[in-house]
């Protein structure tokens, strides 16, 4: 048993490593004195006589009890394993929040639609379009600023995915990062694409017409159903991918975190196994919901393309994004849209196209994004690095979820803590008839609450971010518990 060596537990909380799921009491031998405030969910249970626990379930407990103590977490059925200490908001994640007016007025949970936009961010852009106007919007005295920015967010990009710098392209969004380079790719009929389940509509459409053009087939790899803890979740989708490989899958599609249910995908031991298959299939990332709320590496390196936007968890402006590409890539597709930007030379268009990822760029397109996106990275790169700030995206969205298990009728998609940000769940009626997400969604904006509805599943999805308080998960809480009720759940 664990001896309680504070005799204060207002300053007792434990958070359990997520990697692990569990259902019964674990005892952990730990100094209450340093840790923080309880959380929502926890659930405390005091035994000064050793024999007969009472439970005790509050926000902010008064008492001061000495005596033994053990700490369950109300997570649907796990062996706790380990206990830590919760990360804490810390001053630069604060900062960053009062940076950002989108949040200054409402109870924010979009990041996984877009991002709000820094101050900072705005005004490097708007810095940097009065730049190019006083120089001359097309003088030889402009060029060089461009450049400069060019290469020092390509360079920045980069270092997020743990990959060599010529290996990015700029786009526009996540679909021009996978259709540029995905069409460009030397088709044979009969070829067979397997899509996950999972993806976005605008990839899976983009796919279905890369089939019909080139009497392609399409093979899907369900994923949707995954939603245990990381270990059975990676063991289950890399079982199933065995099973869906034939001699004639040419290219695999699939979401580093499914923006649906908000699961984890094992990137890296997906490219390990194709890298073993007779074809050796290329593998299609979308890191829309994974760019600035996961560390990249080594994930990122291992697709042969993958595609990222900036203005969602980077909270960078809209209209600007990349694709990281495989050396073997780069060698075998040709580019598709081609432009001044795509050239070796304008001058002399004979001497063909960059070799590196330069060759899917296009056109003109808007400069100014460029520091604002750069200066987005930046002040997220101030918060912490990125398992740092996973740390703390993950405390808020364990917490959401596990407030959301008491909550009458609501079920998380989830059955393991999130991953990440993402926590998308149900509600249910009395009867077990599904209450509609867009009408929980409506009722939460009409009190400045700011969710999305999803309709594959059905669910209302949720996204925690740094930014994020806790007076924003206790304000979504009480919400959905008023919901809850008015509805019958």
């Amino acid at each position: 048993m664990l001896s309680a060596y504070s005799t204060s537990l207002t300053a007792a909380c434990f958070t359990f490593l997520s990697d692990y799921t569990y259902n019964r009491v674990g005892y952990v031998d730990v100094s209450l004195d340093s840790l923080a405030p309880l959380d929502l969910g926890d659930r405390i249970l005091l035994d000064d006589d050793s024999e007969r626990p009472c439970t005790r379930r509050p926000a902010r407990p008064s008492a001061s009890p000495t005596g033994t103590c053990l700490i369950e977490r109300l997570c649907l059925g796990w062996p706790m394993v380990q206990a830590r200490s919760t990360p804490l908001s810390n001053a630069a994640s604060t900062a960053l929040r009062s940076l950002c007016p989108a949040l200054a007025n409402k109870t924010y949970f979009n990041y996984g639609g877009q991002g709000p936009l820094p101050t900072p961010s705005l005004e490097a852009i708007v810095a940097s379009w009065q730049r190019i106007q006083e120089l001359g919007p097309f003088t030889t005295a402009m060029w060089p600023v461009v450049e400069h920015d060019t290469n020092r967010l390509r360079q920045h990009l980069a270092q997020w995915c743990g990959a060599p710098p010529h290996r990015i392209a700029l786009t526009e969004n996540v679909t021009m990062g996978c259709v540029l380079p995905l069409w460009g790719l030397p088709w044979q009929a009969g070829d067979q694409l397997l899509l996950s389940d999972g993806e976005h509509d605008g990839v899976m459409a983009a796919c279905q017409e890369l089939a019909r053009r080139f009497a392609l087939e399409i093979q899907i790899l369900p994923v949707q159903q995954l939603r245990s803890d990381q270990a059975s979740t990676d063991a289950t989708l890399l079982a199933g991918l065995e099973q869906a490989l034939t001699p004639r899958t040419r290219l695999v599609v699939l979401s580093h975190l499914i923006w649906t249910t908000g699961q984890r995908m094992p990137i890296a031991g997906v490219a390990e196994r194709l890298g073993a298959h007779p074809n050796q299939p290329w593998l299609l990332v979308d890191g829309a919901q994974s760019f600035g709320s996961l560390p990249l590496a080594p994930d990122a390196a291992a697709a042969d393309i993958y595609a990222f936007t900036g203005h969602k968890w980077a909270c960078g402006p809209e209209g600007l994004g990349g694709v990281l590409l495989s050396e073997r890539l780069l060698a075998e597709s040709r580019p598709t849209l081609i432009g001044w930007r795509t050239l070796k030379s304008e001058e002399a268009p004979g001497e063909g196209f960059h070799r590196d990822g330069r060759r899917f760029e296009v056109a003109t397109s808007c400069t100014p994004l460029l520091r604002g996106l750069h200066t987005s990275m930046d002040l997220l790169d101030g918060v912490g690095s990125a398992e740092e700030r996973l740390a703390l995206v993950r405390h808020h969205s364990e917490t959401l979820w596990l407030g959301l298990q008491g909550v009458p009728g609501c079920r998380p998609l989830l059955l393991a803590p999130p991953p990440a940000g993402l926590v998308s769940f149900q509600l249910h009626r009395g009867d077990g008839t599904l209450l509609e997400s867009d009408s929980v969604v409506g009722a939460l904006g009409d009190q400045g609450i700011w969710l999305r509805s999803l309709r594959d599943p059905v669910c209302v999805r949720a996204c925690t971010h740094v930014t994020t308080t806790s007076e924003d998960l206790e304000r979504l809480l009480e919400a959905v518990h008023q919901i809850a009720r008015q509805h019958g759940c």
